[in-house]
């Protein structure tokens, strides 16, 4: 199987590569005719080059001929989406770091368009074809499972739903049976299976015993290996089924790990803080000198007190920081211990609109220059918060592992405001949790546009 998905990926990014080439000569003819502009034309080919060598890099950081995306269409619309992203900020950044301004705007939509166009039908065909492949390896296989019912069962119904031809052996083991009694059960069902294997033609075989069994493993991979048999061992991982786990290996030794976590590769958190400083430097100079004195006026006017509120926060493995806010209470002393509440008498009306556009978190840019928050992540709490929170809801300290954010997924998804119930609290951490374990920058991007989209309407929980 291994071999065969490196046969697709190989022939993708070679037909991808043909088809963005042909794609990209083909815009060239639409805009200019055939035989184009002399001026232009050396200039158009090194366009070609970089246009096309861009798409495959940024298709294999997506991985997008992985056959798990060829076999699933939310992946495969999600690589192509991610790449696509990749590609035209990668394209971007070329044309306005050699000024070529003599590329046609219209040429660049005729090459997006066929591209994609090409790649799309292209990517459908191939995941029709590796579907019916794929159906079809398993028709034509004979399996045998070795194992008690309640570890195989799974694996079973996988293979019945694939329409191939099974067979169960071991499917009971008596309760209470002693060790004895248990190897001489499984040794008749070895010999069993052996005789049953040659006069079927079986062509797997999936065990799952305990590795203590390693005579009888040894014996039967043995077996397996002069008939011609493939042979694999099932562990028992009904524990982490529910689970999006990942398996690493430490030289031979496989190690795994209960979650995905994205953001542990550190190219993840090179591009992640790229975007962080880059946008922060993009609102501080472009935004700030336009909004910041209107609302500090603002404030001034409607209250005695600082413009800006500083707060202490849980962050990053939750260590302390000071955290950045427009003021948008009247100067009290539970600023620090109580949450602000629906017509809460301390929050002015100046402050009332900054919460309720989140305008009021606009000074955290420079928490995120300073690196103790992120653009996106999970909101950081009051300090009484997090003691309070963290010892009655399950692995709420896990959303600590990465950086706080202005704004993120449970906020978007309306968890934001006041959490009198720990239900809501514990959704927010379910929310953040997910964000962690599915970081991507395309989820980054989905988030940052859902929450200035959020700052042109009035949030019900905002308050």
């Amino acid at each position: 199987m291994k071999g065969n998905r490196y046969f697709f990926k190989i022939f993708a990014l070679v037909t991808e590569f043909i088809l963005i080439n042909i794609s990209c000569k083909f815009a060239y003819f639409l805009r200019f005719g055939e035989y184009g502009t002399d001026v232009y034309e050396d200039y158009y080919v090194s366009f070609f080059t970089i246009f096309i060598i861009t798409w495959i890099g940024a298709s294999l950081f997506t991985n997008a001929y992985d056959s798990r995306n060829l076999l699933s269409l939310k992946e495969f619309v999600r690589s192509l989406f991610t790449t696509l992203f990749i590609h035209i900020f990668i394209i971007t950044i070329y044309i306005v770091s050699v000024k070529a301004q003599y590329l046609s705007r219209l040429y660049l939509v005729y090459t997006y368009s066929t591209s994609l166009l090409g790649v799309i039908t292209f990517r459908s065909m191939l995941i029709i074809a590796y579907r019916y492949y794929n159906s079809m390896t398993y028709n034509i296989r004979k399996i045998a499972l070795v194992g008690p019912e309640e570890t195989i069962s799974e694996l079973y119904n996988f293979f019945n739903s694939k329409n191939t031809t099974v067979y169960h052996f071991l499917e009971t083991i008596p309760e209470n049976i002693t060790i004895e009694a248990y190897r001489e059960l499984t040794r008749a069902t070895i010999d069993e299976l052996k005789e049953f294997c040659l006069k079927e033609s079986v062509n797997e075989i999936y065990i799952s015993l305990p590795l203590t069994s390693e005579e009888l493993i040894e014996e039967l991979s043995t077996f397996a290996d002069d008939n011609f048999i493939y042979f694999r061992i099932v562990t028992d991982f009904n524990v982490l089924k529910s689970r999006q786990i990942s398996i690493d290996f430490f030289g031979h030794i496989p190690i795994i790990s209960l979650r995905q976590e994205p953001l542990k590769v550190l190219l993840n958190r090179v591009m992640k803080r790229g975007f962080d400083i880059a946008f922060s430097i993009f609102v501080i100079i472009f935004v700030y000198p336009i909004l910041i004195p209107i609302i500090s006026i603002l404030i001034k006017l409607e209250s005695e007190g600082p413009v800006f509120f500083l707060q202490p926060r849980s962050g990053k493995n939750n260590k302390v920081f000071t955290c950045y806010k427009f003021r948008t209470m009247k100067v009290n002393g539970e600023a620090n211990e109580k949450q602000a509440t629906k017509g809460d008498p301390r929050v002015t009306r100046v402050g009332a609109i900054l919460r309720r556009t989140s305008l009021d978190e606009l000074p955290q840019f420079i928490n995120v220059l300073q690196g103790d928050m992120s653009v996106v992540g999970p909101r950081p709490h009051m300090l009484h918060q997090t003691d309070e929170y963290s010892q009655i809801i399950d692995k709420y300290l896990f959303r600590h592992f990465i950086m706080p954010g202005i704004t993120g997924h449970a906020q978007v998804n309306g968890f934001r405001g006041e959490t009198r119930d720990p239900i809501l609290m514990k959704k927010r951490v379910e929310y953040d949790s997910w964000y962690i374990e599915n970081w991507s920058m395309l989820l980054d991007m989905k988030i940052v546009l859902l929450t200035i989209w959020n700052v042109f309407r009035w949030q019900e929980n905002a308050y």
